[in-house]
């Protein structure tokens, strides 16, 4: 049996299942504090012992596994997370191999290996929630780096009429500050899911976010582009995106997944369960090092 955590920046959630991204059981917690969170986790893995586990952190996280401080959160907004050593702590306390990455790039990886990315040798795979990022898939891996990339901060350019403070601590105008669920709900005083199918926000974050993607695929040229996330539950947004991403290339379709916006930028196949399959897949692999 393995183990998958999907530690996000609201929730947290926990699995238990197989390398053919079978699970068996599952739990969600709220995000809090590490200590009481790490405590939850370790209490739901020693009810179920697992061989070993793959996460999927929110970020910014050390990814550098010949760094000291590999699987640590680095200068992150959640302020009582910052720099705490999240892999080592759950290493010392469980005492079995686990392998971390980005969330969004483990994400990737189920969706590749086992939903709408199999078969593609390039994968981007974006995530619109409580915050914004990317993840690379190249030929089924994770891209081993030693830094993973933070693509919700790519400049946007506002949309005319935008006023919005930030919402990001760093940035008066990138794509997290302007797009991610948290700007909505500060921009309307709603949350997005609270907000009615035709409600003039939804052409405001369909800009945003074929400006953050547009950005990237001139600069990777992926051959599939996944975007999951909360917000991306807006069932309307993505047919919105897909027009405004073609229209802002303004026939440059230089490569030829460019001529079909239906095949080249859809959502999770994997639908909510992504991360914790990906999960699996990276347990799987720290299993057999």
């Amino acid at each position: 049996m393995l183990g998958s955590i999907e530690a996000g920046g609201t929730k947290i959630n926990c699995a238990v299942g197989h390398q053919d991204g079978t699970i068996v059981k599952q739990i969600q917690i709220a995000t809090t504090t590490p200590d009481e969170n790490v405590a939850q986790i370790v209490a739901f893995f020693q009810e179920h012992p697992v061989e070993a586990i793959g996460i999927g952190c929110f970020g910014p996280v050390n990814v550098d596994k010949e760094s000291a401080d590999y699987g640590s959160l680095l200068d992150t907004p959640k302020q009582q997370w910052r720099f705490y050593p999240f892999l080592a702590t759950l290493k010392q306390q469980l005492a079995i191999p686990i392998e971390l990455h980005s969330d969004v790039t483990v994400s990737g990886l189920g969706e590749v290996h086992l939903g709408g990315g199999k078969g593609d040798n390039f994968v981007l795979y974006v995530t619109i929630g409580t915050g914004i990022g990317g993840g690379v898939i190249l030929n089924d891996q994770l891209l081993r780096s030693p830094r993973h990339p933070e693509m919700g901060h790519v400049t946007m350019q506002r949309v005319e009429g935008d006023q919005l403070v930030s919402v990001c601590p760093f940035h008066d105008n990138c794509f997290e500050g302007l797009a991610s669920g948290p700007a909505i709900e500060k921009r309307w005083g709603k949350k997005g899911s609270e907000l009615p199918p035709d409600h003039p926000a939804w052409e405001m974050e369909a800009d945003y976010i074929a400006q953050g993607l547009l950005q990237m695929i001139v600069v990777l040229a992926p051959d599939r582009v996944i975007i999951g996330g909360g917000v991306m539950k807006q069932q309307q947004l993505l047919s919105r995106i897909r027009e405004k991403v073609q229209e802002k290339l303004n026939g440059y379709t230089y490569y030829d997944r460019l001529e079909n916006m239906e095949q080249l930028i859809i959502t999770p196949v994997l639908g909510d369960d992504a991360g914790l399959i990906g999960g699996l897949l990276l347990a799987d692999y720290a299993n057999n090092m």
